[in-house]
């Protein structure tokens, strides 16, 4: 072997046996994400793509003619833009973005590797990007143009990837460095033929995809899990409040005398009340909105034994079943009632509403209670502990949103968002 054919053996060696390391790792996982599933495949199909170039690397040592080199290089090529798909897919899932730009840039995405595909298929039969002669591999002038695909596809990512703002700057600089890094390594090795330049900058992106992003979120997923278990805990102290306990305990002694049969009802709802409160204590994984629903009526029923005309509750149900964290809407029809409705002395009207897009399930929660000034309330401080615990929630375990709206004397509209 000469050295240019050593350094490519050499790169493509350690890349087949780190990335075997890395996928035995993902492999190993019992709970993968969709994102470390993406990763996987893109992993699996580097490797090969490292273990054909040293399969190539070593049969031309001993073997080697026109047709043997075109079919190579014609697979390589093939292979490098399956490669930046890959990695779009992956940069795509990790991300979460759903844009119309971005489905624009999936449409022109598919167009372009279709057509670079195809063009390199072509290639074998007209050369217009490389060809053979007497067994040495021979670049045409458009030879630029066949890597024409992949600097178009690691560009829209790129911008793709400093216009996300859910990224963190660790993110967005490590898939910068795949952005960038393998696309000056093509201009490089179209200075320095033979040398796999282009595969050593690969190697080198993937590793730092791997520690800055996978293991990275493996690490914060874990801190996440342990203040998501501190927040159910502070959810407990702040929902089940001693004055919501004996007002109710009030109302249903009341009614004892009064009705018995309401007053047995408002035992049995309380009874609801509290088990579900206790499970959520516990429970660290998704519900479905149809749970969270039972919740909300049974607690909109207390307070209905206690305040009766003043509270109306009005239910537009669209869709009911997806996945929502426990206690996170219930908090929110509390807020509504107690700081909107309940504050006015006639009472009001408290509209749970729910729909979907293409892109994520919506529940509103809208009053028509006395409303309070944007400007003024600071929802970062100690005093809104609930409301905190829920958007942590809702962030940490599905990427959720939440957004209010409100005018004074008009009330009060809350808009949680579930993405799919």
């Amino acid at each position: 072997m000469d050295q240019k054919a050593i350094f490519n053996a050499t790169v493509c060696i350690l890349g087949v046996l780190i990335l075997l390391l890395h996928i035995v790792n993902i492999l190993l996982k019992k709970n993968r994400r969709k994102d470390e599933n993406s990763l996987l495949s893109f992993f699996i199909f580097t490797a090969i793509h490292f273990a054909t170039y040293f399969t190539f690397v070593l049969i031309k040592e001993f073997y080697t003619s026109d047709s043997f080199i075109i079919a190579f290089y014609t697979v390589f090529y093939i292979m490098n833009n399956i490669e930046v798909i890959l990695f779009y897919n992956y940069m795509s899932i990790y991300s979460n973005v759903h844009s119309k730009a971005k489905r624009i840039v999936d449409i022109v995405n598919i167009v372009l590797f279709s057509a670079f595909i195809i063009s390199d298929i072509v290639n074998i039969f007209t050369h217009i990007y490389f060809t053979s002669v007497n067994g040495v591999y021979t670049r045409s002038s458009l030879m630029i143009l066949s890597q024409g695909y992949q600097f178009v596809v690691l560009l829209s990512s790129f911008i793709i990837i400093v216009m996300t703002k859910s990224l963190s700057i660790r993110e967005k600089i490590a898939f910068g460095f795949y952005c960038i890094l393998p696309a000056v390594s093509i201009i490089i090795q179209n200075a320095l033929p033979g040398y796999a330049i282009a595969y050593l900058a690969l190697f080198i992106s993937i590793e730092i995809l791997f520690l800055f992003l996978n293991v990275e979120k493996n690490i914060r997923l874990e801190e996440d899990e342990k203040k998501l278990h501190e927040a159910n805990i502070r959810i407990m102290m702040s929902q089940i409040q001693p004055h919501f306990i004996y007002n109710t305990l009030s109302s249903i002694s009341t009614l004892i005398t009064m009705n018995p049969y309401d007053a047995q009802k408002a035992l049995d709802d309380f009874t609801d009340y509290l088990r579900a409160n206790f499970s959520a204590l516990t429970q660290t994984k998704l519900v479905s909105f149809r749970d969270e629903l039972m919740h909300i009526k049974t607690y909109a029923n207390l307070e209905k034994h206690r305040f009766n005309d003043r509270l109306n509750m009005v239910y537009d149900i669209q869709v009911i079943d997806f996945p929502v964290p426990p206690l996170t809407i219930q908090p929110l029809v509390e807020n509504a009632i107690k700081h909107g409705i309940l504050k006015k002395i006639e009472g009001g009207t408290v509209t749970l509403r729910t729909y979907e897009d293409e892109n994520a399930y919506y529940v509103e929660i809208e009053d028509d209670g006395v409303g309070f000034d944007m400007e003024k309330i600071d929802f970062s401080n100690n005093k809104h502990i609930g409301l905190n615990n829920v958007r942590h929630r809702l962030k940490s375990m599905c990427k959720g949103d939440i957004v209010f709206s409100s005018q004074v004397g008009k009330g009060t509209k809350v808009v949680v968002t579930f993405e799919k």
